[in-house]
């Protein structure tokens, strides 16, 4: 899997002939396997170490404590914690517990005062006291590299740097985990998360020092191992759809097998609530639909509408009970 120097994209304008080479090693990553690291992101490492910390001091708390901010209790903004084997994937419990945030809106939000779901206040526990602050100031540092690595890949499809902003992310869907994949000592305990894919247009992971991630690429699966200063990035759904399949959501899974509990912590870049996700006119030949493979033998090429539709209906999927919970 690349792993893809991305300072100049940081630091420069889209003139530069630094940048240009970055698109290009983006673009080919999207076009071969859909996943890819980099590295010279330019964010803290020190903001990095505060949140696992904060995490696993959550983690470590006992499960009356926690279920304090459990789902149930962030209505249809479907925020906060849930235990393990709370979330499904293809129907079949994960091996893992979370947490779930997004940005922070409260009920002056017209979106909010409409009941949209996923949108709303995060719910925070009162201990690690540190949470909060770490994450909102996570979930920034990582919606503006984000919308930096959105322009390398808008240059990679030969758009303007701007294309994204301009189109679907001016006001993006963003949503933010917290996962604790507790260890297994084999294949037979199943899967801390089963074979899946994304659902938007980026995800930016940031996992701890245990490994379990695996990604499917076109020789089958292989690891993705943890590196300390780079993030793993892969496309979802939306950007599949909008290219026609040039560049494919590659479906991923995890299994932690390591001894310990694994963290990690996925960050998504999403279109806008209500952006329809149209392809693009791209010249070079369109690959065949591949339904047939995917993980959820669906096609995102044949489906149309709202994104905010498509990613109500899939994590309805994903917790059945909280969806028919907060759908009265």
């Amino acid at each position: 899997m690349a792993v893809i120097d991305v300072a100049p994209l940081v630091a420069g304008g889209p003139e530069a002939a630094e940048v240009a080479e970055v698109a290009r090693a983006i673009d080919a990553a999207c076009r071969e396997v859909g996943f890819f690291s980099v590295v010279g992101h330019g964010v803290d490492p020190s903001l990095a170490s505060r949140l696992e910390t904060s995490a696993r001091e959550f983690f470590a708390l006992s499960d009356d404590e926690k279920a304090r901010i459990a789902m149930r209790h962030g209505g249809r903004a479907w925020r906060g914690w849930f235990p393990l084997g709370g979330e499904l994937t293809a129907g079949v419990a994960d091996l893992k517990e979370g947490l779930y945030f997004g940005r922070e809106l409260d009920g002056r939000d017209p979106r909010v005062a409409a009941g949209v779901p996923l949108h709303g206040p995060n719910l925070f526990p009162p201990r690690p006291s540190g949470l909060r602050e770490v994450v909102l100031a996570w979930m920034e540092a990582m919606e503006r590299l984000g919308r930096v690595l959105m322009r390398g890949v808008a240059l990679g499809l030969g758009l303007p740097a701007s294309w994204f902003d301009d189109h679907l992310t001016g006001d993006p869907t963003v949503l933010f985990r917290i996962f604790r994949y507790p260890p297994v000592s084999g294949a037979s305990e199943g899967w801390g998360v089963a074979e899946h894919t994304d659902y938007g247009l980026l995800t930016i992971l940031l996992q701890d020092r245990h490994g379990g991630l695996e990604v499917r690429g076109p020789g089958g699966w292989m690891p993705v191992p943890p590196r300390s200063d780079a993030f793993v990035c892969n496309i979802g759904d939306m950007l599949d759809r909008l290219t026609e399949g040039r560049y494919r959501s590659t479906a991923h899974r995890v299994r932690n097998t390591s001894g310990h509990d694994r963290l990690s912590f996925p960050f998504f870049l999403d279109p806008a609530w209500d952006a329809q996700v149209v392809p693009l006119p791209l010249i070079d030949p369109r690959p065949a639909d591949d339904a047939g493979q995917r993980w959820d033998r669906t096609s995102v090429h044949a489906w149309d509408g709202r994104y905010g539709d498509y990613l109500t209906a899939k994590v309805a999927k994903v917790f059945p009970d909280l969806f028919a919970a907060t759908s009265n």
